[in-house]
């Protein structure tokens, strides 16, 4: 059994109350964020600092690659479309903070794209139909093969940190966020499990309780208000 947290986008005192929240209720659990820790809310320093000091894994959402390729490679597209997406706001939580930006970087990079985990299938915008020719009937059989494809296509609009198209049934649960709902929203017929609710709009910080590819709670807290305004 495992939380998996969606978008928190700088948010950190909601994520903070939300974690308190989940490990209130379960206290051995693990979690997981589906990522773009950054943009958008005031703290994304903060958030790094304390998804660290928590122990929570994540994988990448395209907004923390933004992050990472304006730093390294700023004339790249990831690099150059970081301007136009919330970038402020992480500037600015980074001014006194600048040694600690390569550590966490380095943390965005070496992230995995997924976690193909007992429990579910946890990435940030997921895997999508348009892969379906491209990849192995038996896709979580065939693991490699998804890392190979999924990193080859980083920048396409169809890729695991982009996409918004209707995702792969894959064989068990997938866990993303990226496209954005009002509450948790859930695919049956694709197996999907959509839990970006919109944070930094001042809607809601939310996490799924999952145990074998079953979901078992949804957990929420409303956005503080110093986080975005």
């Amino acid at each position: 059994m495992i939380a998996i947290i969606g978008d928190i986008h700088g948010c950190y005192y909601t994520l903070k109350e939300l974690v308190d929240k989940i490990r209130t209720k379960y206290p051995a659990i693990e979690i997981y964020s589906v990522g773009d820790l950054v943009d958008r809310g005031n703290f994304s320093y903060e958030v790094f600092e304390f998804i660290i000091s928590e122990r929570i894994r994540f994988t990448p959402g395209n907004h923390d690659y933004m992050f990472y390729y304006f730093v390294n490679q700023p004339s790249s597209e990831m690099g150059r479309a970081w301007i136009y997406n919330g970038s402020e706001t992480t500037v600015n939580s980074y001014n006194k903070h600048i040694g600690e930006m390569s550590r966490h970087l380095e943390l965005i990079i070496k992230a995995p794209l997924f976690l193909d985990l007992d429990d579910c299938f946890i990435s940030h915008a997921g895997i999508s139909v348009y892969y379906k020719s491209k990849l192995p009937k038996k896709i979580i059989e065939n693991i490699d093969q998804l890392d190979k494809v999924m990193y080859s296509n980083l920048d396409s609009d169809h890729g695991i940190l982009w996409t918004r198209d209707p995702l792969l049934n894959i064989g068990k649960l997938q866990v993303v966020g990226h496209t954005r709902h009002i509450n948790v929203a859930f695919q049956e017929k694709n197996n999907v499990v959509y839990i970006d609710t919109s944070v930094y709009s001042g809607n809601k910080l939310s996490a799924v309780v999952v145990d074998k590819n079953n979901i078992l709670d949804i957990i929420s807290i409303p956005t503080v208000k110093k986080d975005i305004n």
